[in-house]
């Protein structure tokens, strides 16, 4: 009797985490269907990578996309994050900076976070630009798989932050089911033992 117990009571701690994976995932898939037009201060443009300057093309998709939503006048700046790997010569913000300015953006409008290598450390960076430019609300553009954790990061480290997805985005099909499985993980662990604790498997 007592190890059916132990058993059934197991059994139902696996169905409640199941079930709270499952709703996890929900919402990152329908967080990712955002595209949030409110106007903010900043428009936060989350890194990926770049090849010697140049932007991989997962990046130009959130770059494109960031562009848009400047173009609606949304916000008074932009926030480019990211920094590099070893061995590189550019950081992904400048790259980031680099097409906006091109593009025609002035460049006291650009803000630089520059040394955050994962999700969590360049956006305690942006909280703390944020705070230094009088920054109050924002709006993060990144994958759509990505913004859900990246979202609750933000409110973790302070910042008000809305979110607007890339709707072209290389990652497709079965990579991005991939990559939604992983981020609802990360989002069940995050919420239970804070999101820096996850963020250098999650990035």
């Amino acid at each position: 009797m007592k190890l059916r117990r132990v058993l059934k009571s197991l059994g139902v701690i696996v169905f409640l985490a199941a079930v709270y994976f499952f709703i996890s995932l929900v919402q990152v898939w329908s967080t990712g269907r955002n595209a949030d037009r409110q106007p903010v201060d900043a428009i936060v443009v989350l890194g990926a990578a770049q090849y010697d300057g140049r932007p991989s093309p997962q990046f130009q998709a959130r770059l494109d996309h960031a562009l848009e939503l400047w173009k609606l006048d949304l916000a008074s700046y932009i926030v480019v994050t990211g920094g590099k790997q070893q061995g590189d010569r550019f950081t992904e913000a400048a790259t980031a900076r680099k097409f906006f300015e091109s593009s025609g953006v002035a460049s006291d409008l650009i803000f630089e976070e520059n040394s955050g290598t994962t999700t969590y450390a360049s956006l305690l960076a942006v909280s703390q630009i944020a705070s230094q430019k009088k920054i109050a609300r924002v709006l993060i553009v990144s994958d759509p798989f990505h913004l859900l954790r990246a979202k609750l990061i933000a409110k973790e480290v302070g910042l008000d932050a809305s979110s607007s997805s890339t709707r072209s985005s290389v990652i497709q099909g079965g990579d991005a089911f991939s990559r939604n499985l992983q981020e609802a993980a990360g989002v069940v662990v995050g919420r239970i033992v804070g999101f820096d604790r996850v963020d250098s498997w999650t990035n």
